[in-house]
């Protein structure tokens, strides 16, 4: 899964501490240093609001907090 971060974000910081202490495999994409992150990111959720999840299947959860992602990856992360 990738993740859609910005630098300073409370909000990314405590997603990307809750996913590593869980082991969860991601990739964070700062985008403010990449372009094509940030465009992909504006794509995919129709705003810009960080943090931004996709999944590989295309399943995309934006502006969220932790309560919100512990639901998603219920829901949705690949077995």
């Amino acid at each position: 899964m990738i993740v859609y971060i910005k630098p300073g974000c409370f909000w990314c910081t405590d997603a990307l501490q809750w996913l590593r202490a869980r082991s969860i495999a991601h990739e964070a994409l700062d985008v403010f240093a990449d372009r094509a992150a940030f465009d992909r990111m504006r794509a995919i959720s129709g705003q810009t609001k960080a943090p931004t999840l996709e999944m590989p299947d295309g399943k995309v959860l934006a502006d969220f907090d932790i309560g919100q992602l512990e639901l998603f990856l219920k829901e949705y992360r690949p077995a």
